[in-house]
């Protein structure tokens, strides 16, 4: 717990005006809890015994003073450490997702979108709960109990020495429930994120699901998960249900030797009534806190374990480091000299060298696994060289500033991703002001004007999640017009026109033709007619470039291409 808090200091730190609140507000509380205890010395010896009038007023009128301020206290305490709790928990959870979406791709394809999902929503909130709640009934606990025992000792050294004496007691048990607790905790969260992982595949695979008429299947591997979190989190209960009984067991132990003691005391007069009930009522109060300080540490162990989930990921570094050269000018040339990547024993790319200069349009073609995505993916940096380098305009790619290169590049895959938002910010995505004159320009080039113009309210229509209110063609032209969108310099295209038909794609390449002209342009092709125009094809196979030329040269010269050609075509 030291470790997670030192951890979580130089958040804490910046509340210190608002902890000295909360502090206020618990030292009122202890006060008027010890207050409590000693108002019963008065009521027992001056108005019950010695029945002095002028008590019948001064004890009520005392106790709805102690509880008032009790009760300021407490607001005070609630109020404050519920708005460091939450604010830290905001702030914690934007941390958490810019720290995940500044990984590497590979960090990403690795770690499940349940997974990462449960950390940003589960593991956080079991920290707020940590921050918000645990920490200030800790705090005000254990004042509360430092309070209290100072005021037994005070009022009887003996007596309370048969009280204290339980409570090392206490403490053995729960370090050891504390790490069973843990154990469970961690299980328990890591299953939770099996359950999120599963329903993100549900909701993201409904139309399989639906076709296949695998809903039972589906259920029955969610009902195993689910039903194996059951299990855990009734471990939890089990063991920590022990907690308050143990505390509670021991605790009236050593309230039974306190009135076995004390009750002698009171009879050979050593001690008076009121004295001994201001006692044994200061004793009770003191066990209270006591008890809930071991139900909080027991809790805590939850909030522990998620707490290491969160700083596991926000202690894992990106590999791809971001340069400091800003890329200012339009990309003019690109450069790979003998790039290798290995990947998982395999190359994805082995010893490819290939010179790619302003207007020219490139084409990738190859067996599936062959390296065309991997070759696009170098260029976006989702991926350095394990050898050789890439340049851009004669620059190591790794020199530039990740966010400047990426301003030069437009990305278009055959899976089209659609926000949930309207159209317009579709097209213009990753900018808060619209220029709504070159969504309509952009959707033109995109052969997507016409559809976009027939929706309900026109490039101001909302999307629904994934875009299923448009069809696979819309939506690829939506894709495509957000890459024209961007104005960049180099434009990839991985099997962008994948779902449009032939007639769509002529349109929308025969207005890219035009708007690439003084652009690079390199392109992942599925159909033949994309690529025979291609100023150069680059037949990729195993992750090394076997063949390249113009389509004619190729068809002369490589079989392999003549193979891959003949499949194109059909």
């Amino acid at each position: 717990m030291k470790e997670i808090v030192k951890r979580f200091w130089p958040y804490i730190k910046e509340y210190k005006f608002y902890y000295m609140l909360v502090i206020f507000g618990g030292i009122l509380i202890v006060i008027s809890t010890a207050a409590s205890a000693q108002i019963m010395k008065p009521l027992m010896d001056d108005m019950f015994i010695a029945k002095k009038k002028e008590m019948l007023y001064l004890i009520p009128l005392g106790l709805i003073g102690i509880y008032f301020t009790k009760a300021v206290g407490k607001y005070i305490q609630t109020v404050f450490m519920e708005y460091i709790g939450q604010s830290i928990v905001t702030r914690f959870r934007e941390l958490l997702l810019s720290h995940i979406i500044s990984q590497d791709m590979s960090f990403l394809y690795v770690n499940r979108s349940g997974e990462l999902i449960s950390r940003v929503t589960n593991d956080i909130g079991r920290i707020q709960t940590f921050v918000a709640n645990m920490l200030p009934d800790m705090l005000r606990d254990v004042l509360a109990v430092f309070a209290l025992i100072g005021y037994i000792i005070y009022l009887n050294p003996l007596l309370s020495f048969y009280t204290l004496v339980v409570v090392p007691l206490a403490i053995i048990p729960l370090m050891s429930i504390a790490k069973r607790l843990k154990k469970y905790s961690h299980r328990s969260q890591e299953k939770n994120a099996d359950i999120v992982t599963r329903l993100t595949e549900v909701f993201n695979n409904s139309e399989i699901i639906k076709a296949n008429d695998t809903q039972a299947f589906e259920l029955k591997h969610f009902s195993a998960h689910n039903w194996q979190f059951f299990k855990i989190n009734m471990k939890t209960v089990y063991v920590g249900a022990l907690v308050p009984p143990i505390t509670e067991m021991l605790g009236v132990s050593g309230l039974a030797a306190v009135i076995y003691v004390g009750g002698k005391e009171v009879f050979e007069g050593r001690m008076t009534v009121g004295e001994f009930t201001a006692f044994i009522t200061a004793v009770g109060l003191v066990f209270e806190p006591i008890r809930k300080l071991s139900g909080t540490y027991a809790k805590i162990q939850d909030a522990i374990a998620a707490s290491e989930r969160v700083f596991e990921i926000l202690d894992t570094k990106p590999s791809i480091k971001d340069g400091n050269k800003i890329l200012k000018e339009d990309i003019k040339s690109i450069a790979f000299q003998d790039v290798s990547l290995m990947y998982e024993g395999d190359y994805a790319l082995n010893s490819v060298s290939i010179q790619i200069h302003e207007g020219e349009k490139i084409a990738l073609v190859g067996d599936s696994g062959g390296g065309k995505s991997t070759f696009i993916s170098m260029l976006l940096r989702f991926y350095d060289p394990d050898e050789g380098k890439i340049t851009i305009n004669g620059i190591n790619l790794k020199e530039y500033n990740l966010q400047s290169l990426k301003h030069h590049i437009s990305l278009v895959t055959q899976r089209v991703y659609i926000f949930q938002d309207t159209l317009a910010a579709n097209v213009a995505y990753g900018e808060d002001t619209i220029n709504e004159q070159r969504v309509i320009e952009s959707l033109k080039l995109a052969d997507a004007y016409d559809f976009v113009m027939n929706l309900e309210n026109g490039i101001s229509t909302v999307m629904s999640e994934s875009g299923n209110n448009l069809s696979g063609g819309q939506r690829q032209r939506v894709s495509i017009a957000r890459a024209i969108y961007k104005h960049a310099s180099l434009l990839l295209f991985d099997e962008a026109t994948s779902a449009l038909d032939n007639e769509s794609e002529k349109r929308i390449q025969k207005a890219l033709d035009a708007y690439t002209k003084d652009k690079i342009t390199i392109t992942i092709a599925h159909r033949l007619s994309t690529i025979e125009h291609a100023d150069k094809i680059l037949v990729l196979q195993k992750g090394a470039i076997v063949a390249s030329g113009t389509h004619t040269q190729l068809l002369e010269s490589s079989e392999v291409y003549q193979r891959l050609a003949g499949e194109l075509k059909k």
